[in-house]
Protein backbone atom coordinates (compact mmCIF):
# COMPACT_ATOMS: atom_id res chain seq x y z
CA UNK A 1 0.00 0.00 0.00
CA UNK A 2 1.44 3.35 -0.99
CA UNK A 3 1.68 6.39 1.20
CA UNK A 4 -1.00 8.09 -0.90
CA UNK A 5 -3.35 5.13 -0.39
CA UNK A 6 -2.67 5.19 3.34
CA UNK A 7 -3.50 8.90 3.53
CA UNK A 8 -6.71 8.31 1.57
CA UNK A 9 -7.66 5.48 3.89
CA UNK A 10 -6.93 7.63 6.98
CA UNK A 11 -8.97 10.50 5.50
CA UNK A 12 -11.82 8.09 4.76
CA UNK A 13 -11.74 6.69 8.31
CA UNK A 14 -11.47 10.18 9.82
CA UNK A 15 -14.41 11.41 7.75
CA UNK A 16 -16.46 8.37 8.84
CA UNK A 17 -15.65 8.98 12.49
CA UNK A 18 -16.53 12.67 12.16
CA UNK A 19 -19.87 11.76 10.54
CA UNK A 20 -20.56 9.24 13.30
CA UNK A 21 -19.84 11.88 15.98
CA UNK A 22 -22.14 14.37 14.20
CA UNK A 23 -24.96 11.79 14.17
CA UNK A 24 -24.30 11.00 17.85
CA UNK A 25 -24.47 14.71 18.73
CA UNK A 26 -27.78 15.05 16.90
CA UNK A 27 -29.13 11.98 18.66
CA UNK A 28 -27.96 13.29 22.05
CA UNK A 29 -29.59 16.66 21.36
CA UNK A 30 -32.87 14.96 20.45
CA UNK A 31 -32.70 12.80 23.58
CA UNK A 32 -31.96 15.87 25.70
CA UNK A 33 -34.92 17.78 24.23
CA UNK A 34 -37.17 14.77 24.85
CA UNK A 35 -35.89 14.37 28.40
CA UNK A 36 -36.27 18.08 29.08
CA UNK A 37 -39.86 17.90 27.82
CA UNK A 38 -40.60 15.00 30.16
CA UNK A 39 -39.02 16.86 33.07
CA UNK A 40 -41.14 19.92 32.35
CA UNK A 41 -44.31 17.79 32.15
CA UNK A 42 -43.45 16.16 35.47
CA UNK A 43 -42.76 19.55 37.04
CA UNK A 44 -46.15 20.89 35.93
CA UNK A 45 -47.92 17.73 37.11
CA UNK A 46 -46.09 17.83 40.44
CA UNK A 47 -46.94 21.51 40.94
CA UNK A 48 -50.63 20.82 40.26
CA UNK A 49 -50.65 17.90 42.69
CA UNK A 50 -48.95 19.98 45.36
CA UNK A 51 -51.58 22.70 44.90
CA UNK A 52 -54.34 20.11 45.26
CA UNK A 53 -52.79 18.65 48.42
CA UNK A 54 -52.28 22.15 49.79
CA UNK A 55 -55.97 22.94 49.20
CA UNK A 56 -56.97 19.69 50.90
CA UNK A 57 -54.74 20.46 53.88
CA UNK A 58 -56.26 23.95 54.17
CA UNK A 59 -59.78 22.49 54.09
CA UNK A 60 -58.90 19.85 56.70
CA UNK A 61 -57.30 22.49 58.91
CA UNK A 62 -60.43 24.65 58.77
CA UNK A 63 -62.63 21.61 59.49
CA UNK A 64 -60.38 20.63 62.39
CA UNK A 65 -60.62 24.13 63.88
CA UNK A 66 -64.41 24.07 63.59
CA UNK A 67 -64.58 20.64 65.21
CA UNK A 68 -62.27 21.73 68.02
CA UNK A 69 -64.44 24.81 68.65
CA UNK A 70 -67.64 22.69 68.68
CA UNK A 71 -66.05 20.23 71.10
CA UNK A 72 -64.93 23.08 73.34
CA UNK A 73 -68.45 24.53 73.36
CA UNK A 74 -69.97 21.10 74.05
CA UNK A 75 -67.49 20.57 76.89
CA UNK A 76 -68.37 23.92 78.44
CA UNK A 77 -72.10 23.18 78.11
CA UNK A 78 -71.60 19.73 79.64
CA UNK A 79 -69.57 21.24 82.51
CA UNK A 80 -72.37 23.75 83.16
CA UNK A 81 -75.03 21.00 83.12
CA UNK A 82 -72.98 18.82 85.48
CA UNK A 83 -72.45 21.75 87.84
CA UNK A 84 -76.20 22.51 87.82
CA UNK A 85 -77.03 18.84 88.38
CA UNK A 86 -74.57 18.53 91.29
CA UNK A 87 -75.97 21.71 92.80
CA UNK A 88 -79.53 20.42 92.40
CA UNK A 89 -78.60 17.07 93.96
CA UNK A 90 -76.90 18.87 96.83
CA UNK A 91 -79.98 21.03 97.36
CA UNK A 92 -82.23 17.95 97.22
CA UNK A 93 -80.07 16.09 99.74
CA UNK A 94 -79.99 19.13 102.01
CA UNK A 95 -83.79 19.43 101.95
CA UNK A 96 -84.40 15.72 102.36
CA UNK A 97 -82.17 15.33 105.39
CA UNK A 98 -82.77 17.95 108.01
CA UNK A 99 -79.82 18.65 110.24
CA UNK A 100 -80.07 17.23 113.75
Amino acid sequence: MTTEERFERIEHLTAGMAEERRRDREEYKALWRDTEGHINELAVDTRLRIEQVSDQIAALTAESRETTQRLRELGEATDARIAALVSAIGEHVRRGHPQQ
